[in-house]
Parts: structure tokens; sequence; C-alpha cells
């Protein structure tokens, strides 16, 4: 395997770099909105077009699917045509998308939009971490911080947003922030330098392939047709085939054999997927059993995604003073115990739902910012860019995943059982059942991690501070 193109530095004065950080974290803060935005207005969405739990998720999961899978085609795009040219291309395809989702008159038109907003804003998160390491590299440790807590902020402010908006106008509306990303491409074309055209390819038929099995995956998780299986098998073959036959494939395989990588990103995986689930169900969950209006769902929202965007900025620091594998461990156990409460408190006052909420949510940015950090020491420099892609990857993916798939649980009717011996019964028990699920799901990472780390903890931070330092 070969290590990524090398790229020449640009040099820029203070005030350039300044305004392209403060143009960079601004729209990466709507990009990050319009996914969070939307969580709270799912049964507004539902109930405008008659739409069932496992169909009106397809609102987040079609989402990102095509999110996830452009956010790893953009990167390496990116080593081929000149960033300025990809985020005016990607945003201008992100803008339309979101205006054509304000009109839309039906269902299939809405998620066509939502579907062509994934296409175009998939460059803006791939690009934004890529933006500091060719055009910042002396400072890029502090830009990625500050994209960090932009990430983080952006997730707290979104649900209420989403909740003002959606409860005093429409959902509808939503879709005017994307659309206001517009106004940036002028700016990005001024302020990112120019740069050459570079030799290289895509593999596009693997990405193909990739992309028809996943989701034949999800269609079959949503509607159990046995022939989108049997298309999920073939394609998934067919990809590996690929995968394993070609000279540089989508996706190269050599950084699966590194152990501590693939229990890292499957670590990662399972905590992402819980905590999608969860954000996922507990709009569903408020609305049907509390009968909240999307404000308030936003109201509840909004403490738990605060503080998860306040913690977001120290992570670095605690990372720092503990080790990635001690918070990777602490983010787990968090979302483990938010999701155990809520189970618990199902059906109770909402307001119980706040703290439970609150615990879970400080998981989100802990699990994102030890994995990434963790995996950056894990591989060697020539890995790290197809390593990290598949890391953004599969945390995509881990909620498209558990969006379709629990989507489809909340199709279940009268449930008589519960899993949960300290939750009330009631119409609350399918919630408190798949809150339990989410516990488990967060228990099995947290002991699939520790079984791989619990050794030799100390050499690996000190190898990991040695290596940095040589890269210095």
């Amino acid at each position: 395997m070969t290590g990524s193109p090398q790229h020449e530095h640009v040099n820029l004065d203070a005030s350039e770099r300044k305004r392209l950080i403060i143009l960079v974290c601004t729209i990466l803060a709507f990009a990050v909105m319009n996914g969070t935005m939307f969580n709270v207005a799912i049964p507004d969405i539902a109930a405008s077009f008659n739409l069932s739990p496992s169909e009106v998720s397809w609102v987040l999961t079609g989402y990102i699917l095509v999110f996830a899978i452009g956010s790893l085609m953009y990167g390496k795009l990116a080593d081929i045509y000149p960033i300025k040219t990809l985020f005016t291309v990607g945003i201008s395809i992100f803008s339309l998308g979101a205006f054509i989702g304000f009109l839309s008159p039906n269902y299939p038109t809405l998620l066509a939009a939502r579907i062509l907003q994934a296409v175009g804003g998939a460059t803006i998160p791939a690009l934004a971490f890529i933006v500091p390491i060719r055009f910042l590299p002396k400072e890029k440790g502090r830009v990625f911080g500050l994209i960090s807590s932009t990430v983080a902020f952006a997730s707290g402010v979104g649900p209420i947003i989403g909740g003002v908006v959606g409860g005093t106008l429409n959902w509808r509306f939503l879709f005017l922030f994307s659309v206001a990303t517009a106004l940036a491409i002028p700016l990005f074309r001024k302020w990112l330098p120019d740069e050459e055209r570079r030799e290289g390819s895509i593999d596009l038929p693997g990405a193909l392939l990739m992309a028809i099995s996943v989701a034949s995956l999800l269609f079959y998780i949503t509607t159990f047709l046995w022939y989108l299986l049997v298309i999920f098998i073939v394609f998934f073959f067919l990809f590996l085939w690929r995968t394993f036959t070609i000279m540089h494939p989508f996706i190269d395989p050599v950084i699966l054999k590194n152990t501590k990588y693939t229990v890292t990103v499957l670590t990662s995986f399972l905590g992402t997927s819980a905590l999608f689930g969860l954000i996922f169900v507990i709009p569903i969950m408020l609305r049907e059993l509390n009968g909240l209006s999307t404000l308030n769902i936003g109201l509840v929202l909004f403490p738990g995604a605060m503080a998860a965007g306040l913690i977001g900025q120290a992570g670095g620091k605690i990372i720092e003073q503990k080790g990635p594998t001690f918070v990777v461990k602490v983010a787990l156990l968090l979302i483990a115990g938010g999701s155990f409460f809520i189970s618990t408190f199902s059906g109770f006052n909402p307001w119980v739902i706040v703290p439970c909420l609150l615990i879970a949510y400080l998981g989100f940015p802990l699990i994102q910012s030890s994995t990434a950090d963790l995996l950056s020491s894990i591989l060697p420099d020539n890995q790290n860019g197809v390593g990290m892609g598949v890391f953004n990857l599969l945390n995509f993916l881990a909620g498209a995943f558990s969006s379709a798939i629990f989507g489809r649980l909340l199709d279940m009717k009268n449930v008589a059982f519960t899993m949960n011996p300290l939750s009330r019964t009631g119409d609350n028990l399918i919630y408190s059942n798949l809150y339990l699920g989410l516990t488990l799901i967060a228990l099995i990472a947290f002991s699939v991690f520790t079984l791989k780390f619990m050794s030799k903890r100390e050499k690996a931070l000190s190898e990991s501070s040695v290596y940095r330092n040589e890269q210095l």
C-alpha cells in the first residue's frame, strides 16, 4: 500500500488563517444542525404524510446512509481535486436539496431532497478535517479542537432550534437553514488557496457495490422482504471480491489486520449505534407517551445536548490527563447508564427523563474524541487517512442501522412483557425494552474493548506518546 499523495503546504498570514477557520467552523455548524434539528421534527413529519415509525426513519436513515459513503468518497476526492472546487459543488447540491425539501409536496419528494442534501452535505465534515492538514499544518491541533467544539455546540443548539422553528412555524422551515449555506460559496472561492488537480483515481465500482449492499440490508431490516437479503448477500460478496482483488480498492483491507484498530472501530460503532438509537426513539416516545409538542420535545433534549457540547470542549484535556482508553470506557458506561435510567423511567413525567438523557448524552463527545485519538496513535502515517475514513464511515452507518432497526421494532404493538424489572407496566413497555437493549449494546462494547486493552495499558500510552513526539 502506498501513502497518500503529498501536498505542498500554503503559507497564509494570521488574518487569512483566522477567517478561514471561522468560515469552516460556521459551515460545519450548519451541517451538524441540519441533522439534529430534524430529530425533534420526526413526529411532525410522520403526521404530515401519515407515516409509520419505520417509514419516517428513512428521513434520517437515508440521509445518514448517503452521507456516510459520501464522507469517505470526498476524503479520497480531496487527494485529486482542489478543496475549493469540492466545497463549491458540495454546498451547491446541499442547498438545492434543502430548497426542494422546503417545497416537497409528498414523502417521496421529501426523501429525495434529503438524499440530495446528503450527497452535497457530505463534503462539509469530510473537508473540514482536511483543511487544517492542508492549509494550517502548524496549528492543526488547535483547529481540530475548535472543530470538535463547533460540532458539540451545534449538536446542542440544533434540537432547541428544531423545536422552536418546528413548533412555532412548521418543520419545512428547518430546510431554510441549509439553503442559507449557499452564501458561503463565494467566501470559499475567495479565501481558500488555489490548488492544481492531481493524478489519482477513485474505485467507483467498489463504492457502488458497497452502497447497494448497505442500502439493501437497511431496506431488508425495515421490510423483511427476502429478496432484499439476497441482494445484500450477493453485492456484499461482490464488494469483498473487488476489495481483495484490485490494486486500490474503495476500502483498503490492510488496516483490518490491526486488531487494536478493528476492536476500536467496533467499539465506536456499537457505542454510536446505541446513541443514535436513543436519539431517534426519544422524540417518538415523548410524543406517544407524554403528548409533548415539538417545542417541548426540543426542550427535553436541550440540556443533555448542551452538556455534551460543554464537555466536548474539555474532552481533549481529559484524554491528555487520563488517556484515551480510560475515556472510551467512561463514555460507554455513561451511555449504558443513561439508557438504563430511561428504560426504568419511561412513561414517567417527561422532565424525569431530562437528567437520564443528560447522562447518556455526555458519552457522545467522549466516545468520538477518545476513539479518534486512540486510532491516530494505533495507525502509522500512511494508513491514517483511510483508517479515519473507515472510522467515520462506520460511525455514520451506525446511525443508519440503529434508526432503521429501532424504527422497525417500534412498529411492534401490544408488547406484554418487560425486560427491565424496575420499569412500570403499560404502553411504555416497548420503549423500556428498547432502551434496555441499548444498555446491553453499550455494555457489550465496553466488555469487548476492555478485554482488548486491559493489559499493557501503560505501555500502549507510553508508546503513543513516544510516537507522537517522534512525529513532531
